[in-house]
């Protein structure tokens, strides 16, 4: 004869999911459906999931149910890129999606120039037994990760500037057509000679937005000369050399597109360094809209490029297919980035 387990024993025994299944008279597969916030539920079996939760202090045990799935609730970040704020950004979406579930977040920088960089992913997956990982440009564009992902069992959503996979496997935005946007905006002003701070080669939305920025002047008829042309590398320090190449020419841009907001930040430090007026002889357009083009002054005209709403989308497509079967969880795979119009874009006061 088994031995009743005293009052005050159950009392302080910890609660199981299949203790909340049972009180709230759903399936333990709904139970984790709650905790994961998947979108497949109708709201009254959430919230009377929800409130059970509450009421016995129940905690998900992740050790366990990582046992049973054969991987840690957790989500990897995989960047190679040099702009601190977007890699920031990015973490905040995600972080917003794992709010409240049991999952975590882990970072992986790599080196793209590295002949060891699939090693280095490969072994970062398996080490780490991630449920997920979310690829950054510019090696979201590298179609070598996602079969690596495929074969270690490894769900993965890539990023990027336009469409690189299926709707389950990526977050995109519109950067050409945004970027044709801003330079229309710069040739309604006015302004004929426009110069380009371009992103690194190698980057999908480097070439994105050049391409946007060149379709809008040929479709405006204006002609694009190469030496209005600088190359950046994302960072504010290749932003100054790109400027200064650019406002050595003779005679020099009335505005200039800045393929991210630290080098339009460089653009701005630049001219205001040679006593050159922003914006009455130099317009500037940055894209990202990062914290600091609302605090420099003037401040900047700029894309802004939603990469947190992006980041928590990627996370939310990873999470929401556990014991759901939806690839996409309901989630966007397409981000429309806008033109924020601000202090640094003006009419010229000459014309060439």
């Amino acid at each position: 004869m088994s031995k009743a387990v005293p009052a005050e024993k159950r009392a302080s025994a910890k609660p199981t999911i299949n203790d909340i299944a049972r009180l709230a008279g759903v399936s333990k597969k709904t139970v984790s459906r709650v905790i994961n916030q998947s979108p497949l539920l109708n709201e009254d079996t959430r919230e009377k999931v929800k409130a059970v939760i509450r009421d016995t202090g129940y905690v998900p045990n992740p050790q366990a149910r990582a046992l049973a799935l054969g991987r840690n609730f957790l989500i990897g970040i995989i960047h190679d890129n040099p702009n601190a704020q977007m890699i920031l950004n990015m973490q905040q979406g995600i972080l917003e999606a794992l709010r409240d579930t049991e999952f975590e977040m882990v970072v992986r920088p790599v080196d793209r120039g590295s002949a060891t960089m699939m090693d280095d992913i490969r072994s970062f997956i398996m080490r780490q037994r991630l449920y997920g990982v979310v690829i950054m440009p510019p090696i979201s564009e590298n179609d070598e990760i996602a079969r690596l992902c495929r074969e270690l069992g490894c769900r993965y959503v890539r990023m990027g500037s336009a469409r690189l996979d299926d709707d389950a496997h990526m977050v995109a935005s519109n950067d050409r057509d945004v970027v044709a946007e801003a330079t229309r905006y710069l040739i309604a002003q006015g302004h004929r000679r426009i110069g380009l701070v371009a992103g690194p080669h190698g980057f999908r939305s480097a070439r994105e937005r050049r391409e946007g920025f060149e379709s809008a002047l040929a479709e405006a008829g204006i002609r694009l000369p190469r030496n209005l042309i600088a190359d950046g590398q994302y960072t504010f320090e290749s932003g100054i050399t790109a400027t200064e190449s650019l406002l050595d020419q003779s005679p020099p841009p009335t505005a200039i597109f800045a393929s991210n907001d630290e080098m339009a930040a460089a653009v701005l430090y630049t001219a205001r360094e040679r006593g050159i007026a922003v914006p009455e002889e130099l317009s500037i357009v940055g894209f990202d809209d990062t914290p600091i083009a609302s605090r420099v002054w003037p401040p900047l005209t700029t894309v802004r490029w939603p990469i947190v709403a992006m980041g928590r989308s990627a996370a939310l497509k990873l999470i929401r297919g556990l014991d759901s079967g939806d690839d996409e969880g309901g989630e966007p795979s397409t981000f429309l980035s806008t033109l924020v119009r601000r202090g640094s874009v003006a009419p010229p006061t000459r014309t060439d």
